[in-house]
């Protein structure tokens, strides 16, 4: 063997040993690097160590199926991309396949697709250019995910009304990670967090709060929680977080100082709160006046850094009341006309909490307004449109005022903030004041860590009713507006984030650019890239090839 050829052979031999090597090390010292800018490839902590504890193999079935344009291919492929990162971080497999569910038989066709709208997956009509024309295809842009025992199913094409469809599926892509890790979290979970939900003061009944409950009951212990029997603050810190919504009569100063110190012992409180009050009923006619009336929590809340106004919202992004019109034969005509109090609200701040999220309805909201509060962080999180109007009690409420078209030179005020968020260190109420009898100075907490959400809207987090059957509807399901609204999917957020800032919901922040090539570029500059991309390499090797032989002939030539 020639000298030449036994050197080749030894420097083979060298790189495949080192890749063995290399692979054999991978094996026992798994390592992944991510070379992209915005870290697509790289996973959230709290993800990672979700995956990271999984006890078992999953099994995902991913419904984006068949022949698709390139948007949703790009969805398709993306979802693929994270299964295959979420399967890297797990201990176990984590395998997926496809599945179209219409192409089942007619029968389990119906059967799987009910299944599907019961996880929230609902079909969407996808219009594709074709041949000059367009074709309509309907696809279900979610997966399935199961383990042994249990399955559960997530919808992953979410987005804010108003957005393009390129917006809504950068968006989706950007949310897939909370969204898949989300589903794998509630299908292993085995202990639920407690969440308590305050009644006993005039607050909603329970098919009012059904909504509430159904949106939470997924992923948290729900409680009802009547202040009256809390005897200490003790009785209430085993909730990860207590909601107040809706009330109607005021806390006793006794109730006041429990919620203050759960607060201060590190708790999470979400208020829904109306400042007026409002009676349906009498608006037929002439209409009723609507006052403010007092719970006894503003002054808390003042104290923590923010103040609901005894005020009422219109909006010209309204939703829509339903009125009798008349009767027809034996049956009432019931017909949805616009109401500017019911506030629809599309404008979201980018946080994990609102980032992605549709419209949410208010009822008969009012405004809010921050005040001084050393060591609170204060965020606004949902805003009205760039036509609104406040009305200073008392506020004339009639149904009559629906036949008038609304005055837009009334409508001045813009993005005016519905809802805030304050996370910090935060001052008790009772600092420097006299705590209620019956409790121990000692174990007074003059300030504490905790977080706060606030709403000047009860209605926010309570279920309408089906129409024909009076029953109570999910949260965001409303029988007059097409398509359904977001407060679902927010109260579900808000929990989540006030338990956990750091943990699955923290990877809703995730960005990715889209970096769309330049149409006027490419048709000015064909020619030149053409060349330079087919033209150059061809003419290079074509360079080397002569250069060899010319060289060739002048070595061996002779």
């Amino acid at each position: 063997m020639k000298k030449s050829n036994r050197k080749n052979l030894g420097i083979v031999l060298v790189l495949a040993a080192s890749i063995g090597l290399l692979y054999a090390l991978e094996s026992f010292f798994p390592f992944r690097i991510d070379l992209t800018e915005e870290k697509r490839y790289s996973l959230h902590p709290a993800t990672a160590q979700l995956l990271s504890e999984l006890q078992e193999p999953l099994e995902v079935e991913i419904l984006l199926t068949g022949t698709l344009p390139g948007g949703m291919r790009r969805l398709q492929k993306s979802i693929e991309e994270t299964l295959r990162t979420f399967d890297a971080y797990s201990p176990h497999k984590i395998s997926y396949y496809y599945l179209d569910p219409l192409a089942l038989d007619p029968e389990e066709q119906q059967e799987y697709i009910y299944t599907l709208a019961g996880y929230g997956i609902n079909p969407t009509d996808l219009f594709v250019s074709q041949s000059g024309g367009q074709t309509s295809r309907r696809i279900f842009p979610g997966v399935v995910v199961r383990n042994d025992e249990f399955e559960i199913g997530t919808l992953l094409l979410k987005g804010e009304k108003g957005m393009s469809p390129e917006q809504i599926l950068n968006l989706s892509v950007e949310n897939l990670e909370f969204e898949l890790s989300n589903a794998i979290k509630r299908l292993v979970l085995q202990q639920k967090p407690a969440v308590g939900i305050i009644i006993s003061h005039g607050e909603m009944d329970e098919d009012d709060g059904f909504g509430m409950v159904e949106a939470l009951v997924e992923d948290y212990e729900v409680y009802k929680v009547p202040m009256e029997q809390a005897k200490t603050v003790e009785d209430l810190v085993g909730f990860e977080a207590l909601i107040v919504a809706g009330p109607k009569e005021e806390y006793t100063d006794r109730e006041r100082y429990l919620l203050d110190q759960y607060l201060m012992n590190g708790g999470n409180l979400l208020f829904f709160i109306d400042q007026m009050a409002v009676d349906l009923k009498a608006a037929d006619g002439e209409g009723t006046v609507s006052m403010p009336f007092d719970t006894g929590l503003n002054e808390v809340l003042f104290r923590y850094g923010i103040r609901i106004n005894r005020d009422l919202i219109q909006d010209l992004n309204f939703g829509y009341h339903p009125v009798v019109a008349g009767d027809f034969g034996n049956q009432s005509q019931i017909v949805p006309l616009p109401w500017p109090f019911y506030v629809t609200a599309g404008r979201m701040a980018d946080h994990p909490i609102t980032k992605g999220l549709d419209q949410l309805q208010f009822r008969f909201v009012s405004t809010l307004d921050t005040v001084k509060a050393d060591g609170i962080t204060k965020t606004p999180l949902v805003f009205t449109s760039d036509y609104t109007r406040k009305l200073d009690a008392p506020v004339r409420i009639a149904f009559s005022d629906m036949s008038k078209e609304p005055d837009i030179k009334q409508f001045q005020l813009n993005n005016l903030p519905l809802i805030y968020l304050l996370e910090g260190e935060f001052t008790s109420f009772y600092k420097n004041r006299f705590i209620p009898d019956g409790f121990e100075k000692a174990s007074f907490l003059e300030s504490g860590q905790g977080r706060l959400l606030v709403a000047g809207d009860g209605d926010l987090v309570k279920s309408k009713k089906d129409v024909s059957t009076g029953d109570p509807l999910p949260l965001g399901d409303d029988p007059f507006v097409e398509g359904l609204l977001a407060n679902r999917i927010f109260i579900q957020n808000a929990v989540n984030y006030l338990l956990e800032p750091q943990g699955l919901i923290a990877a809703r922040t995730k960005q990715y650019k889209i970096r769309p090539l330049d149409s006027v570029k490419i048709k000015e500059s064909k020619t030149h890239y053409y060349l330079l991309n087919l033209g150059f390499p061809i003419g290079l090797i074509m360079i080397i090839g002569l250069v060899k032989v010319y060289w060739r002939q002048r070595k061996y030539g002779n």
